[in-house]
């Protein structure tokens, strides 16, 4: 199995963009890439600017590679209603249900999406909760489940490729986990590879509660003990903070005991680590920026 992270925050855009190719079939799981409007009270850098053109780019390349399509939930940093729709043509595509287990924000995003794309794709399907086979690879969803610790963002779906050798588990952005609908999905399908979104600590104590943070600590150290895991992918929020390692180092410590890599998806691509939007003020003084920001994809 190939697994290539194509878009992520620790490459420097807001994404979990993720390419995977077995014997049997190549998927895209969220083909979208976007930037955060604001962080420290600033709009984003040119170079960040700069780097979400070539993310799309990539985007694009590899989404058009693909047979299959997976879109686990609206938020535009997982997908893209406006551009490049072609990408869609004659692809089987799986959606997260536009109707059930979603919020008003998502429901609308969702009905203007499918209409865009209506009768571009060979065969549009309602994922959530269910299994479906190519050759010897189960793509596996598991029912939809919180966007972070409570349904206020709306549900996101979690994805398995299984080849019968290797399996990938795609956790979207469950923030953590926390919540034991999140946990359960990975620990009972036991991945060798897991690309989990990590916990919100960037917005710790306001919007992501140090008691979250806790559980999500304790999750990961229940997946590590008892998934076969070989790597272990942690981006996306987790990587908005420059301080991520240190928020999860009980994970890390417990990881490496059982050999267990913990890694960026920049690491596992072979990429360098470059948290842009953790960095963003940094970027400002180092590189000033005398010229108003353009419009550009933001993920909310």
């Amino acid at each position: 199995m190939k697994v290539k992270p194509v878009a992520s925050d620790s490459m420097g855009t807001r994404s979990m963009a993720t390419y995977v190719e077995t014997k049997d079939v190549k998927i895209f799981i969220d083909p979208g890439v976007a930037l955060g409007p604001s962080r420290y009270g600033l709009p984003p850098h040119p170079l960040e600017l700069r780097r979400l053109e070539e993310h799309w780019k990539e985007v694009v390349k590899y989404a058009g590679m693909a047979e299959v399509i997976v879109v686990t939930h609206y938020h535009y940093d997982h997908h893209s209603p406006w551009e490049n729709l072609e990408i869609y043509k004659e692809k089987i595509v799986f959606v997260k249900h536009p109707k059930n287990h979603i919020n008003l924000s998502q429901k609308n995003r969702a009905a203007f999406f499918l209409e865009n794309i209506k009768d571009m794709p060979k065969k549009l399907e309602y994922c959530d909760g269910k299994e479906f086979n190519f050759g010897s690879t189960k793509l596996k969803f598991s029912k939809p489940v919180y966007h972070g610790t409570n349904p206020k963002l709306g549900f996101v779906v979690e994805v398995l490729v299984d080849d019968g050798e290797e399996s990938f588990l795609f956790t979207s952005d469950v923030e953590g986990p926390t919540i034991e609908d999140q946990i359960s999905f990975i620990i009972e399908n036991k991945p060798n590879i897991l690309y989990l979104d990590g916990p919100m600590t960037y917005m710790l104590g306001y919007r992501f509660s140090h008691k979250s943070l806790e559980e999500a600590v304790k999750a990961m150290i229940k997946i590590v003990r008892t998934c076969p895991l070989e790597t272990f992918l942690v981006d996306h929020h987790l990587l908005r903070d420059i301080n991520w390692d240190k928020q999860i180092a009980e994970v890390i410590k417990t990881a490496q005991k059982k050999n267990v890599k913990v890694i960026t998806a920049a690491d596992f691509a072979e990429k360098p680590l470059d948290m842009l939007e953790a960095h963003r003020k940094e970027l400002y003084e180092k590189y000033p920026v005398k010229t108003p920001q353009k419009k550009v994809r933001f993920e909310e």
